[in-house]
Parts: C-alpha cells; sequence; structure tokens
C-alpha cells in the first residue's frame, strides 16, 4: 500500500530513484527546498545510517555477500523510517528522499540477482509497510552519467558497466510496471529544465505546487 497507514496524516512522501550521477541529489535538494520539506536519504538518513552506509559503499570494504548488502541496506531503511521518515510524516511535513526502496530492488534485485519478492517483503517487514506516494526516476544513460562523475567511485559505483546496465533496467522494468505511483523523466537535460519537468509531475500527481 502507498504511504502505508497514515491515517489522519497530510505529509506526503516522494522518493527520487535513479542509477549513479542521474542527478537525483540535486533534484531531491531543489524541490526540498521549494516545497519546505524534510530532505533525507539512503542509506545515510540517521547517525546510524551514516555509520551503515560507509561500510555499505567505502571500497574497503571489500565483496560483501549480496544478501549481508541487502540486510544492512534494509536495516538502514528500518532506522530512518522510524527515526525520521515517518514521525515527519505523522507531524504534517512533507518528506523528500534520495532513493528508498526502488533502489532495493534494482540494485540488489536486478544488479545482483536477488529474489525481488523477497525483497520486496524484506522491505516491507523493515518499513511497516510504509512507501512512497510518488517515485520520481531520472533516466540517465549510464555512459552518459559516467561523465558526470568526478570523485573517486566508491563500492557500488565500481561495480562494473554490466552491473549497471541491469540496474537501469531494474528501473525502467520498476517504472513500467507501477505507473500509477513511478513516473519517468528523462534527466539528461539542464538542472532547471529537469527540475521544472519535477514540479509538474509532484502537481500533478499530489496536487502539491512549489513556491
Amino acid at each position: 500500500m502507498a504511504g502505508g497507514d497514515r491515517t489522519g496524516t497530510v505529509g506526503r512522501f516522494i522518493a527520487f530513484e535513479g542509477g549513479e550521477a542521474c542527478g537525483k541529489s540535486t533534484q531531491a535538494r531543489l524541490l526540498a527546498g521549494r516545497l519546505g520539506a524534510v530532505l533525507t536519504r539512503e542509506p545515510g538518513g540517521t547517525p546510524a545510517g551514516a555509520q551503515l552506509r560507509a561500510l555499505l559503499l567505502d571500497p574497503a570494504s571489500g565483496e560483501i555477500d549480496p544478501r549481508a548488502e541487502a540486510l544492512l541496506v534494509a536495516a538502514d531503511r528500518a532506522q530512518h523510517v522510524a527515526e525520521l521518515v515517518r514521525p515527519s510524516l505523522e507531524s504534517g511535513r512533507h518528506v523528500v528522499t534520495d532513493r528508498f526502496i526502488g533502489s532495493s530492488l534494482a540494485y540488489q534485485g536486478y544488479g545482483r540477482g536477488l529474489d525481488l519478492d523477497w525483497l520486496r517483503e524484506l522491505s516491507r517487514f523493515a518499513t511497516d509497510g510504509l512507501d512512497a506516494d510518488l517515485v520520481i526516476l531520472l533516466d540517465v544513460d549510464p555512459t552518459v552519467a559516467s561523465g558526470r562523475t568526478t570523485e573517486a567511485p566508491d563500492r557500488l559505483e565500481q561495480a562494473g558497466d554490466s552491473f549497471h546496465r541491469a540496474v537501469e533496467q531494474g528501473y525502467l522494468d520498476l517504472a513500467a510496471a507501477d505507473p500509477d505511483r513511478w513516473v519517468r523523466l528523462d534527466g539528461t537535460g539542464a538542472i532547471e529544465q529537469v527540475a521544472a519537468g519535477v514540479d509538474a509531475v509532484v502537481a500533478e500527481r499530489l496536487g502539491l505546487v512549489a513556491p
């Protein structure tokens, strides 16, 4: 159920998804600012999550078994929802997150080859049924995205072209399978152009208009 059990609340929950260097962090930050929303991210949206993020993304962590990776992501998500996301929504604040459940399905499912139903159930347990009201997928070809990266690659960014192609296809499949909640936007334009597209989607789907 999109949004989970949020009877009587007014906060809306928006997730940005996409592959590496697709621009979702920038667009999440800009949208949150325009809406006066809580801005957060996965992994790393809480103090405990920051430690899990370091473990997950630091190349020094070496090879992590895909199941262990999925469980670490789920642990971060459980704390994220319990400590930050759900309390914010229940107080009436909108929340914008850079990554949520879609990332687990794309990266650990399509990328690592884990069972999608198992990953969905794991995330459902971690969030106690909470899901985003709207998922905005910024679609950028991995070859284009790679040209945007200026920092040293993290552990997932180092996973290789075939992995990231699988992740990209996973995102496209997820968006196509749930068109009522997912919206796919071209992320290759200028920042202002993409932001205008984001605003149009948020206004159409959720009735939220940025000032």
